[in-house]
């Protein structure tokens, strides 16, 4: 018997063209798009890998732990790399930018990621790319968690190479990723005798078997069942209207942080500004004394639907994540979850206000929204 999610007519060519259009739409991209068949991961080592080399320099701006793994694929690569720390708790600013790229006129690579998800901050790329275009270097940029829940321009911004992934805010599969790439980018991999060829990690490969050759054949097998996963999420996209998802994003952060202060019980957002706040997640500070892993074990016992998860590593002991994004960036996740967090709370002897957090989530939302 045949089976839907199995006997499917092979991907062809023109369709996997097709979807790579709609990525380059949705970026608003006039660069080539490379749809890369696996996580967001693959495309992201494979700009590293193709970008650095033994003599190059690397600013590499670390706001959370995708920039520590950005620099240690640097690293390996033989670049110099110069790591611009900053508080996980904030956002990188292009004054700091600027005058790191001052202080190392060498740098000719630079890699940030817009939205780190895992540790709830954003960083204004638009200032940034201003002063790495004015300085020469290359732009790598990680928008994995961005895409969709804000603003995302790579050409306008300067971005050389903007990875994407679909399973965040896009509310797509997570096994497909694509990067958008720039002309002074595909001159710097080609220029790289050490960048990936014949590997899962090369772009070049891309290039040269599918691009250059008028995208008549694919160079591989493509991951069926992601990539029509990945067209109809785009779809989605495009009918629902790119604002309207941003927005949603927005307001789910804005509420989440709201609502997290007026529920009381000691909690406080992570990151000190909203402004530098990501609309993909909402982290969040645990009290002195409660264990932010504990809290989220016990929220999720009560109700196991929320989409709230510790901080990763160190940062698990007092760092609480609400994912409100793709299908979780609405109302009902966000009272759901302050809901089980505030009753995890109040059995840990916290002293919450769960009718103040139901009002500022409602008073914030609509004005964001409207």
């Amino acid at each position: 018997m045949t089976h839907p999610l199995l006997d499917l007519t092979p991907l062809t060519p023109a369709h996997f063209a097709a979807v790579e259009r709609r990525v380059a739409a949705l970026l608003d991209t006039e660069q080539d798009v490379v749809i890369m068949q696996g996580e967001a991961l693959l495309p992201l080592e494979g700009c590293v890998r193709g970008g650095a080399r033994p003599g190059s320099t690397a600013l590499n701006v670390v706001t959370g732990p995708y920039g520590r793994t950005f620099g240690n694929w640097l690293r390996e690569c033989g670049a110099t790399v110069v790591d611009l720390q900053v508080p996980f708790h904030g956002a990188a600013t292009a004054e700091q930018v600027e005058r790191a790229l001052a202080e190392h006129p060498e740098i000719d690579f630079v890699s940030l990621v817009h939205a780190e998800a895992a540790t709830g901050n954003t960083n204004p790329v638009a200032e940034i790319g201003e002063v790495v275009r004015a300085h020469g270097a290359l732009f790598m940029l990680d928008a994995v968690a961005s895409v969709a829940a804000e603003p995302l321009l790579p050409d306008a911004w300067g971005v050389d190479l903007c990875v994407i992934g679909a399973q965040k805010a896009m509310g797509g599969p997570a096994g497909v990723s694509a990067v958008s790439v720039s002309a002074r980018a595909w001159e710097r991999l080609a220029a790289n005798p050490g960048a990936p060829r014949r590997s899962y990690l090369s772009l070049l490969d891309w290039k040269e078997r599918w691009i250059d050759t008028g995208r008549a054949a694919l160079p591989h097998a493509p991951a069926q069942l992601e990539m029509l996963a990945l067209d109809a999420c785009l779809e989605r996209i495009e009918e629902e209207g790119l604002a309207t998802r941003m927005a949603a994003h927005a307001s789910a952060a804005s509420a989440t942080r709201s609502g997290a202060l007026a529920l009381g019980g000691g909690i406080e957002p992570y990151v000190y500004s909203a402004r530098d706040a990501a609309p993909v997640a909402t982290t969040l500070r645990t009290p002195t004394g409660i264990d932010a892993a504990a809290l989220v074990a016990d929220a999720l016992a009560a109700d196991p639907s929320v989409p709230l998860i510790a901080g990763g590593g160190a940062l698990a002991k007092e760092m609480i994540r609400v994912n409100h994004y793709g299908s979780d960036a609405t109302q009902r996740a966000v009272r759901s979850s302050l809901a089980a967090l505030g009753a995890a709370l109040r059995a840990a002897g916290a002293d919450i206000d769960p009718a103040a957090a139901e009002k500022a989530v409602s008073d914030s939302w609509p004005a964001i929204a409207s």
